[in-house]
């Protein structure tokens, strides 16, 4: 794969077989940020996991000190009160029923979270197709299937953010942008690290983390150390 001069400038930065400490990581990520756009840090968490099998799975939701630095749309599926509760708490599109053949037919995807109440869950089932390979399926887990919309629209609108194993068992989440300060990226890395060591498996045998990357969006990835986790 070809790199522009920009990318192999910053790659020359870092050492590719050092580990580093995760606030020293978090400097050099920053630095190595050169775009000419507000990056984004992304972290990526490879697993001793295995998730073919349902008791290895991790998935859950937790809300960064600093958010995420973009600002994110919500869509409720409501109805009666709930309506009027979702709306008044900041939600982008709220509906029903009459959303289904936007989304199925017409291809509409203005939102990046999905909240539903569990009475609305079975209209929603419908669009697992559309919505299941995009990861904007609700699910009790993440705390996207709720009678509580007002907070989990306050939690999502103030920084948080679902983790969840890929394919390869692999986590990828953002936790924040590159103009955030050191100590934000660093409040928001340690509060994403304490939920993915608490969500380990306990039908895991081994190891549980084995790697950890840092990354902006155009920058190189750099390694951090998993010894205190």
């Amino acid at each position: 794969m070809k790199h522009g001069k920009k990318y192999n400038e910053a790659a020359k930065l870092v050492d590719r077989t050092t580990l580093y400490e995760p606030n020293d990581a978090i400097a050099l990520v920053k630095k190595t940020a050169t775009a000419k756009f507000d990056e984004t840090i992304e972290v990526h968490i490879r697993t001793g996991c295995d998730g073919r099998h349902a008791e290895q799975q991790i998935r859950g939701a937790v809300v960064l000190p600093n958010g995420t630095g973009k600002t994110v749309r919500v869509l409720v599926f409501a109805k009666g009160d709930k309506v009027n509760e979702a709306e008044a708490a900041g939600a982008d599109h709220v509906g029903g029923e009459e959303l289904i053949p936007k989304i199925q037919n017409d291809g509409w995807l203005d939102f990046d979270v999905v909240v539903a109440t569990p009475d609305m869950m079975g209209v929603v089932g419908r669009l697992g197709k559309v919505l299941g390979p995009k990861g904007l399926m609700p699910n009790p887990k993440a705390g996207t299937v709720t009678m509580d919309v007002a907070k989990a629209i306050a939690d999502i609108k103030a920084g948080k953010i679902e983790y969840r194993l890929d394919k390869t068992n692999i986590v990828h989440v953002p936790v924040g942008k590159a103009s955030f300060t050191e100590e934000a990226l660093q409040e928001n890395f340690n509060a994403l690290m304490d939920a993915i060591v608490k969500a380990r498996p306990s039908a895991l045998k081994g190891q549980y983390l084995k790697s950890i990357t840092l990354t902006s969006t155009m920058g190189p990835g750099v390694k951090v150390s998993t010894a205190k986790f």
